[in-house]
């Protein structure tokens, strides 16, 4: 038999009592984990590489299957950009934060919520699982109101960046529903205003407050990054609030690793127990950072 081509080959060295030994490892945090709720923002190089789609399907549908409530939230940078592109719109940032104007958001939507989205329920129910896609129009899901962009060195002058959203609430019961029948969320990072007007909110804030709402075991965002680097490139493992604010006044945390910190430690300080910030890039690290004791990123507490 050949293997397939998205396996690792290592794996046929594998005898099966080394196989039932790495499951039987698993078990303790199958255990601890069973019914709990775990939000993952799905970004980076795991949402464009084929291999690595495939990888982040099954290791939803087997989260599920183990009896725990993986809810997704994506972002689509890079989708929306090509998108933007093909149409001759430049992308603008300020602060990590995308301009969104009326036809910017247009894109934004049929990207997120068309393509993006899409192809990851496609992706994990060809894995076997039952997801559906949601926006944060479905069931009322994501209120939001215009951002109000203050600048970092100057709090008095304030960015206007068009249609990009702040959430005012979430009312997460049409999550509740699917999940109690076995489904897995997909949801998009659009929220909805009081005169019925689209929002663009940023993945990594969506994912936070959902994470804090849910009372979620684990917030896990992947990412490009091996994690929250200091300067001399070294990964930190394991951060506290303090910590962070100290990164962030040094200018250590900048660009658009601000937004995924700042939802993080929000998330923390709100009752997740913990987040995790995951190389996206390695195979299976969904499964490798909740079912093994390996760390493969950065892990915030609140304290």
């Amino acid at each position: 038999m050949t293997t397939p081509p998205s396996a690792d080959p290592d794996l046929t060295h594998v005898g099966p009592r080394e196989q039932a030994e790495i499951l039987a490892q698993a078990l303790p945090y199958i255990r601890k984990f069973h019914g709990k709720t775990m939000v993952i923002k799905y970004g980076g190089n795991a949402m464009t590489d084929p291999a690595l789609q495939a990888d982040f399907a099954e290791d939803v549908v087997l989260l599920k299957l183990v009896g725990m409530n993986p809810v997704v939230v994506h972002g689509g940078g890079p989708q929306i950009e090509a998108a933007l592109n093909r149409l001759g719109k430049k992308g603008q940032f300020v602060q990590g934060m995308r301009v969104t104007d009326d036809e910017t958001m247009e894109v934004v939507e049929w990207v997120l919520a068309g393509q993006v989205q899409q192809d990851i329920v496609g992706l994990i129910n060809q894995a076997g699982g039952k997801a559906v896609g949601l926006t944060g129009r479905d069931g009322g899901l994501i209120r939001a109101r215009k951002l109000k962009m203050l600048d970092r060195d100057d709090p008095t002058r304030e960015h206007d960046v068009g249609f990009v959203g702040e959430i005012e609430s979430i009312d997460p019961s049409v999550v509740k529903a699917l999940q109690d029948d076995a489904f897995i969320p997909v949801i998009s990072p659009i929220g909805f205003g009081e005169h019925n007007e689209s929002y663009n909110i940023n993945a990594d804030v969506v994912a936070g407050k959902l994470a804090t709402v849910l009372k979620a075991e684990k917030l896990l965002l992947l990412t490009n990054t091996r994690g929250v680097l200091n300067k001399a490139g070294e990964l930190l493992t394991n951060l506290s609030a303090r910590e962070i604010a100290a990164l962030f006044a040094d200018g250590t945390i900048s660009g658009g690793m601000l937004p995924k910190i700042e939802g993080a430690l929000d998330a923390a300080r709100s009752g997740v127990n913990s987040v995790h910030i995951i190389d996206g890039r390695v195979p299976h690290a969904l499964l490798l950072e909740i079912l093994t004791d390996q760390a493969f990123g950065t892990m915030i507490r609140s304290h």
